[in-house]
Formats: structure tokens, sequence, C-alpha cells
């Protein structure tokens, strides 16, 4: 299987290494992931090496997830996004779908979820 290019962003040190831990549970040890601290490291990360995939927390300092998205979205960047985030308000679903993101995954999650969530969109 080629490798994908990944990046997570999310502000949490912590929980970007449980972000990661968890996909690598979920069977996604062949991902080459890159961590990005906030929106704007990860902008500039996927201007740079154009990942496969990017999975982004939505609140963070410098640039939110969504505001990520709607940027990269206007620069005619179609790269598949997800949010993985604390809370999934029905509200912050419909924003990153009408943005443009694949699919929303809330806190906590599970290895199952992330395989569950994220298999159909890479199979």
């Amino acid at each position: 299987m080629a490798t994908m290019k990944v990046i997570v962003a999310d502000d949490s040190r912590v929980m970007r290494q449980i972000v990661i831990r968890t996909l690598r549970q979920a069977g996604y040890d062949w991902w080459d992931i890159e961590e990005a601290e906030h929106g704007a490291d990860a902008l500039e990360r996927v201007r740079a090496t154009r990942p496969d995939f990017v999975l982004s927390d939505w609140n963070m300092p410098e640039m939110t997830g969504i505001e990520l998205l709607r940027t990269m979205r206007a620069e005619g960047d179609e790269t598949p996004f997800a949010f993985v985030t604390s809370e999934g308000s029905p509200q912050m679903r419909e924003q990153a779908a009408a943005a443009g993101a694949l699919f929303l995954i809330a806190k906590p999650f599970t290895a199952d979820t992330f395989r569950e969530t994220i298999d159909p969109f890479i199979a």
C-alpha cells in the first residue's frame, strides 16, 4: 500500500499524540504523519507538502480548524479534510460539511470510531 501523507493539527501536543496513537491502533500505521500546532502552521505545511489528508482540531489559536479548511478551499486546495474535536454540535457539523469537510469525529473516540469513519473515504 502506498504511503499516505497526513497532517494532524491540534494545539495540544498530548491530543496530537492521542490522535496519532489511535490512528496507529486503527491500522493506519502506514500513514506518514506530520504534526501541526495550529491552523496557520497546518496551512503552511499543506502548501509546502501537499498531504493526502488533513485531520484537524476545531478550536486552535492563530487560525481555527474551520478557518484552515475555508482558506484551503478558497485557494482551490481540495485535499480531503476532517475534524477530530472535543465537541461535535449539530451546528459545527453543519458548518464543517458546508465548508467541505468529509466528517467530524468528536472526542472521546476509539480506534473503531476512526476505522469506521475513515475507511469509506480511503478504500
